[in-house]
């Protein structure tokens, strides 16, 4: 069983570029779904074709006797019907255990962007020094709001993503996908500043490439960044949880309010679906109610 399951993980990964947590996901359900196959025992004993849709629908009703939210369960369902059918595509199994099984009702809620206000609290919250840590803050937050950039994205930047000569950030996305996202004169030199007078003081390896270091002079992590943002959140007494995805709701939602044409937003955000990003287009609508 183990053997199908990587061999379905490195598709994902190399095939359908899917991200390193989108993967580690999709491992975390199916290894509980092997788990309550097996009892815990050697997956050797099992095999996917013994699998039928009575197995299924039993690990199904195990997970809501267990509590699991409905979004959880309609995730690991959404799973497993993924990898059936990457097994039957390939001639390793003949019929889908999964097939016309419905996955509970999960309520969609729309993103929260912050409010424009919110915005310019937060982007004015960092500290007005020179010190290396408040110039790179001050770049960072100009630079998620002003791109829509994801959270590995921005913390994956080296110093060669950034032209500053024609204020535009190289960034590679999902699957390899790179885009060039134009940013304005305030955040060009914000970059300026921050790799000018902030990175060297932070900098401990002369061949590191990464853009944004933290205090041991390591390329910034995920947990990093969130860190940073919650404190700036609360420094500037934000309402709400607000994470680095805030940022990409607010620049997505906030563009398109402007007038930006969807089409434009999805590249920026480097959406592959256009339905992905048509979910902005519903949260700049009820923005524009809301203020009427």
């Amino acid at each position: 069983m183990e053997e199908q399951l990587d061999a379905f993980l490195r598709y994902l990964s190399s095939e359908k570029g899917c991200s390193e947590n989108t993967t580690a996901a999709y491992r975390n359900d199916l290894s509980q779904f092997i788990h309550f196959l097996t009892g815990g025992r050697s997956s050797d004993q099992v095999h996917w074709a013994q699998v039928d849709r009575d197995r299924v629908i039993a690990y199904v009703i195990d997970l809501k006797q267990r509590q699991y939210a409905p979004s959880t369960v309609a995730r690991k369902i959404a799973a497993l019907k993924s990898f059936f059918r990457f097994l039957i595509a390939r001639g390793q199994l003949a019929a889908d255990p999964t097939s016309g099984l419905d996955a509970p009702h999960v309520e969609r809620h729309l993103p929260r962007p912050l409010s424009a206000d919110d915005v310019a609290r937060l982007l004015d919250a960092p500290p007005k020094t020179n010190a290396p840590k408040a110039l790179r803050d001050r770049a960072l937050l100009e630079l998620l709001y002003a791109s829509g950039m994801r959270v590995s994205e921005a913390v994956n930047l080296r110093l060669a993503d950034v032209d500053l000569a024609t204020c535009a950030v190289r960034c590679s996305g999902w699957g390899g996908r790179e885009r060039l996202i134009p940013i304005d004169a305030r955040v060009c030199q914000s970059l300026a500043t921050y790799i000018e007078k902030g990175r060297p003081a932070l900098v401990r390896d002369p061949q590191d490439e990464a853009l944004f270091l933290n205090h041991r002079g390591q390329k910034l992590t995920r947990q990093g960044l969130w860190l940073i943002i919650k404190a700036y959140a609360e420094a500037a007494q934000i309402q709400g949880e607000v994470t680095p995805h805030t940022l990409r709701h607010s620049f997505a939602a906030h563009r398109l309010t402007s007038g930006a044409d969807v089409n434009e937003v999805q590249q920026l955000l480097g959406h592959a679906n256009p339905a992905t990003t048509q979910v902005y287009v519903q949260v700049a609508r009820s923005a524009t109610t809301e203020a009427l």
